[in-house]
């Protein structure tokens, strides 16, 4: 009995210190807002760690990703010449099943970035109660400066440097930034032909046609759009009389912005990266194609019609029921926390909001459900295809989304009674479900001598 008493009062000390060090990050953190994607993921498993009972050696363990795979990347040009790229891939953790998560193909691609979204990958695939865990990676390289066969060629080269590290039991890529179902479309086959056997579970988010999910693109619009109607019909706002305001006009952001538009909600604002246009009447937006449709709608729409034209950071100040920032990272700061005007703020992007805007929101009583359940459907969807490609049976368009709602809804439900039963954020509840999930796992499997 001494013994157990023993540890308990260590492990109570543990939490103590953790949560005593990540108050201390928090008042750092809002006097710099250019922290990196792994440094947001190591504070958000810090405060999480507050709130659970987890050994202090499976939190430092999981501030740290298995494997990093950095590798050279060889590119002949159309003009003969040859330039060379790096590439990476980010495996995080694997506890609960292959590394899963998604290819970009972005300038703006480092190491770093890389390890603190397959973080967020393992922690997502967790609050969705999925048997994968997180990866990411990418390629140092600005799309927009490739031709197609480029890119191809490219693509199949990256698929061969990565052949050992990818596979439907190890590692299954996805389209991320600067990549669509056509890459993972020449991922599969380069795969597929150094294999001598099809094996369309390598990848997902590929084209039907070789094996691909229908409804697998709107997913993680479609997952944004119902937490929206869950959260805000939790917080008695009929969505008839709720306003939106959508950053991010791409695959994620229009589609949430049209399925709210269905569903009865106004959507008031919606912008791209040229812009953005508000009218506090409501938008048609299901007459505006998306940023990926067409690079330049948002705003030639503007100039077909009467609504105002907005830049992007004044859309995310707009006194508006709900706000959905669904284009990039780091857009809700410290700087502009204050001048936050929605109630509740629903994350379509990736780590749209810094760790330090996150207190000064909570400390404000926004409500704030975070990107690990609300994008979630992306990867959802991902492993119904994964499930259809090992099974080799394809599932019809509503089943994908009926699946995809019973899954969106209880993993919203799970979350809902951590907020009730502890009195903390949705992001806090987010992270106590996941990190439990995963550490429980950990402890099943124990650590190899």
């Amino acid at each position: 009995m001494a013994s157990n008493s023993q540890s308990t009062a260590s492990d109570e000390a543990h939490r103590t210190d953790r949560a005593a060090d990540a108050g201390s990050e928090r008042e750092s953190t809002a006097d710099h807002e250019s922290e990196t994607a792994l440094e947001t993921a190591r504070r958000q498993l810090e405060r999480a760690a507050t709130h659970v009972d987890v050994d202090e050696a499976a939190i430092e363990r999981l501030k740290h990703p298995a494997k990093v795979h950095e590798v050279t990347v060889p590119l002949q040009r159309d003009d003969g010449s040859v330039d060379v790229f790096t590439g990476y891939r980010a495996q995080h953790d694997s506890v609960r099943g292959p590394y899963k998560g998604g290819l970009r193909y972005h300038p703006g691609v480092t190491r770093d970035e890389c390890v603190g979204l397959s973080m967020w990958m393992t922690w997502k695939c967790a609050v969705m109660d999925l048997p994968f865990g997180g990866a990411k990676g990418g390629i140092v390289v600005d799309p927009k400066s490739l031709s197609e066969d480029e890119t191809e060629r490219l693509t199949r080269r990256f698929t061969q440097e990565l052949r050992h590290a990818i596979g439907p039991t190890k590692d299954i890529p996805a389209p991320d930034m600067g990549t669509d179902p056509e890459t993972m479309a020449w991922i599969m086959d380069a795969y597929s032909m150094q294999e001598g056997e099809t094996i369309p579970g390598v990848v997902t988010g590929k084209p039907p046609v070789i094996g691909g999910s229908y409804g697998r693109e709107e997913a993680p619009g479609r997952s944004v759009a119902i937490v929206t109607r869950e959260t805000c019909d939790y917080y008695d706002y009929p969505l008839s009389e709720t306003t939106v305001a959508v950053q991010g006009f791409g695959s994620v952001g229009a589609s949430a912005a049209r399925l709210l538009s269905k569903w009865g909600a106004t959507v008031v604002a919606v912008s791209d990266v040229n812009g953005g246009i508000y009218d506090p009447d409501g938008i048609d937006v299901a007459s505006i194609p998306s940023h990926d449709e067409e690079p330049e709608a948002v705003t030639q729409y503007a100039a077909e019609t009467d609504v105002t034209q907005i830049p992007n950071a004044d859309l995310l100040e707009l006194d508006v029921d709900v706000l959905v920032p669904a284009a990039v990272g780091n857009v809700i700061t410290a700087d502009n926390a204050d001048a936050i005007g929605a109630d509740i703020v629903i994350e379509g992007a990736n780590g749209p909001t810094t760790f330090a805007a996150d207190t000064i929101l909570e400390e404000r009583g926004v409500h704030v459900v975070p990107d690990i359940l609300a994008n979630a459907g992306g990867v959802t969807v991902s492993y119904f295809e994964w499930l259809q490609d090992i099974n080799r049976r394809k599932w019809s368009l509503e089943r994908v989304h009926d699946e995809l709602e019973s899954e969106m809804v209880r993993a919203w439900t799970e979350l809902r009674d951590e907020v009730e039963a502890r009195d903390v954020s949705w992001r806090d509840a987010a992270y106590v479900v996941a990190l439990s999930r995963v550490a429980d796992a950990h402890e099943a499997r124990g650590l190899w001598p």
